[in-house]
């Protein structure tokens, strides 16, 4: 039986880019030796994409289009088209033509050489500013320090994962999802592909700080208990410190007068600011596992574009 491939897209206020973008990715589409559909999912956008959704879906009998009722974040549009996707291998990339299409290519080939992820691996990032390389630079490395299982450094969503590895994906239903981190953890045949990130088409970024800090805390919260172990040692150290303290003192006030309450001022004032950071770090975990029991949806899908013959 012929091979499927599924193509995953993504898609938040994309309007300034998106006939562009598919333009580009039906190029590649049309280049591959296997049938493959496209998958578009409107992450609750405000603008006119879901109206040239239709009108692309409409004319390609290859496209598939999902409506999110609202936004619920790009992690979880991922999984929506994961979901509907009926592909050998599953193919993820964002609209915004950052990652280059040409790339899946070589992703392909990696699979059929029995790879079970092939990801991007960010040779140069184009058009940013030095702070953002900075940050993502610094974040990368700080999430693999701190991860429990060793992610990649450098890489986002773009990647080929196999069926058996989707399905893997697809049985783990947390709301506060991590691609990147699952992918590791599940410990498949991983390799990578290395690109130049190009500077975005049109239309600017969808991460907000917000959006960006959020990604980040699923990221160290989802795999790894450090947060919570630092806290402790961090701790121990204060002890360690405070009694030192208490120690320079005693031998201060036998030469020279010591202001006693400034010390005391000074301590109480540094353990009560470690104690409500780690009153927040348990917060943070308590509220994943409070997601979890609810028992919600992921996503609630308000409207479908199936592929017309």
């Amino acid at each position: 039986m012929e091979k499927l491939l599924s193509l995953i897209v993504p898609l938040y206020n994309e309007e300034a880019v998106l006939l562009e973008s598919f333009r580009r990715m039906d190029a590649v589409r049309k280049e591959m030796r296997y049938p493959c559909e496209i998958i578009y999912v409107d992450d609750g956008s405000r603008d006119t994409t879901w109206e040239i959704l239709r009108e692309i879906a409409g004319k390609n009998a290859c496209v598939k289009a999902l409506r999110f009722s609202r936004n619920f974040g790009h992690q979880l549009a991922v999984t929506a088209g994961m979901d509907a996707a009926k592909g050998d291998a599953l193919i993820i990339i964002d609209a915004d033509l950052q990652d280059p299409p040409e790339v899946i290519s070589a992703m392909i080939a990696a699979w059929e050489q029995g790879a079970d992820i092939a990801y991007g691996k960010r040779r140069k990032r184009e058009g940013e500013t030095f702070m953002k390389r900075f940050t993502a630079w610094g974040y990368y490395r700080l999430l693999s320090s701190m991860s429990a299982y060793p992610i990649p450094l450098d890489t986002g969503d773009f990647r080929l994962l196999d069926r058996a590895v989707a399905d893997t994906f697809l049985n783990m239903r947390e709301h506060n999802r991590f691609l990147r981190g699952m992918s590791a953890w599940m410990g498949f045949k991983a390799v990578h592909v290395e690109y130049v990130r190009h500077e975005r088409y049109a239309g600017g970024t969808k991460y907000s700080l917000k959006k960006m800090l959020k990604l980040a805390a699923d990221g160290i919260l989802g795999f790894s208990y450090r947060p919570l172990t630092l806290i402790g040692y961090l701790g121990i150290a204060i002890m360690v410190a405070a009694a030192l303290g208490a120690i320079a003192a005693a031998i201060c006030s036998a030469s020279m007068p010591v202001v006693g309450w400034l010390w005391a001022l000074t301590g109480v004032g540094f353990l009560q600011g470690l104690i409500m950071a780690a009153q927040g770090i348990q917060g943070a975990y308590l509220n994943r596992i409070y997601d979890e029991v609810k028992g919600r949806p992921l996503y609630i899908i308000k409207e479908k574009l199936e592929m017309t013959k």
